[in-house]
């Protein structure tokens, strides 16, 4: 296979400008570290990062795609002498400008040539330490990355709260707005709207009206809304993805509906008391699958969807099943979405020193406590 050489890209940057890289010199210096602690567990000199979540997460909040279906376009060689971020040539402009952390070295490759055969090529031809033949895969340590970035530091978590507050006002304001004869295309696209107008990427936009209310997973149509629908939102801004379901109704609802809505806000409670530091996510999922059952939904209901598990820099990180292992620890983000038949509740919470913090609300919401935890209702309109 030939090999592309990246070369150095001259920097760039506007005197002015719309956006500056969201970075913190600190949290980096951070990140930096842990992932030098991974090279030194294995015995590596370097590692090629590639995938948006590893990306996002070590350049602290870079954009790092174009098309939100396609592959990052930069890479990133971490090694014991420094990082550097190959990107192509009709990319470089931008990123130096907009994107690139400082004390990150950019480097270009043709818009036609290999990004990770350059990005590995640099870190053998950057002069001092001279690393392996071949950087170390992200793949061989996805389980220690994942751990490196559990933790948020204080400025992501300060990025992710303000994110997931104005996910919760944009679906207050949609959803009030939204009416029976309302089509679920037109409900989301005010939601996409709205979402990008807050500098966010609507990576999940979902809905169901009353006609589609067995879907899961239910993309809009143009089916009106009808007498109930289900919302739902995952929004990404400086790689921080917020998560979050919401619900409305045009009628009072019948004495099912609003049992099985207080059912699955109290499975979602426990999920919430066995999410604490120290515990592991396969055992947390045991305690899911034993919720449904004591608040009456059955023993199969885990197994017709995904049950969330943490966040952060992907929607879920990891999904939670019985054979993920890891660990629990403070400031980590989760989104957990228990569902049944017709409910479903999701919201994008942090765990701290005083417990499970809702990041993903907002005070015009109608809400009830559930063992003392403010959950969101169902809108009546």
């Amino acid at each position: 296979m030939s090999q592309t050489t990246a070369t150095p890209a001259p920097l760039h940057r506007p005197s002015t400008g719309l956006r500056t890289p969201p970075a913190s010199t600190a949290d980096r210096e951070i990140k930096r570290r842990r992932v030098l602690d991974i090279l030194d567990s294995k015995g590596q000199d370097s590692l090629l990062l590639a995938s948006h979540t590893a990306l996002t997460w070590y350049l602290d909040g870079s954009r790092v795609h174009i098309s939100l279906a396609g592959d990052p376009i930069a890479a990133v060689l971490v090694d014991r002498e420094g990082d550097h971020l190959v990107t192509f040539n009709n990319e470089a402009g931008r990123m130096a400008a907009e994107e690139l952390p400082s004390g990150v070295t950019l480097h270009t490759v043709p818009w036609y040539g290999n990004l990770h055969e350059a990005a590995a090529a640099v870190g053998r031809s950057s002069g001092g330490h001279r690393g392996p033949a071949t950087p170390l895969e992200e793949a061989a340590v996805a389980t220690e990355l994942r751990a490196a970035r559990q933790q948020l530091l204080p400025g992501e978590s300060a990025r992710y709260a303000r994110l997931s507050a104005e996910l919760a006002g944009i679906m207050t304001d949609v959803l009030s707005a939204a009416r029976p004869d309302t089509t679920e295309f037109g409900l989301v696209s005010s939601l996409a709207g709205r979402v990008v107008a807050a500098g966010a990427e609507p990576l999940v936009l979902l809905c169901n009206g009353s006609s589609r209310s067995d879907f899961r997973h239910p993309l809009a149509t143009h089916a009106p809304l009808g007498r109930r629908a289900m919302a739902v939102v995952c929004a990404r801004r400086d790689g921080l993805v917020a998560n979050i379901t919401r619900w409305v109704r045009f009628d009072a609802g019948t004495s099912e509906e609003l049992d099985a809505e207080a059912r699955i806000a109290a499975v979602e409670a426990d999920i919430f008391d066995a999410t604490v530091p120290g515990a592991r996510l396969h055992r947390i999922f045991g305690e899911i699958k034993a919720a449904y059952v004591r608040h009456g939904f059955g023993t199969e209901q885990w197994e017709l969807h995904h049950q969330g598990g943490p966040a952060g820099y992907a929607g879920r990180d990891p999904r939670v099943t019985a054979s993920a292992t890891d660990t629990v620890v403070l400031n980590q983000p989760f989104t957990w979405n228990p569902s049944g038949p017709g409910v479903k509740i999701e919201d994008t919470v942090q765990l701290t020193d005083s417990g499970v913090k809702v990041l993903t609300v907002d005070d015009r919401w109608p809400a009830t406590t559930v063992n003392g935890l403010k959950r969101p209702l169902t809108l009546q309109l």
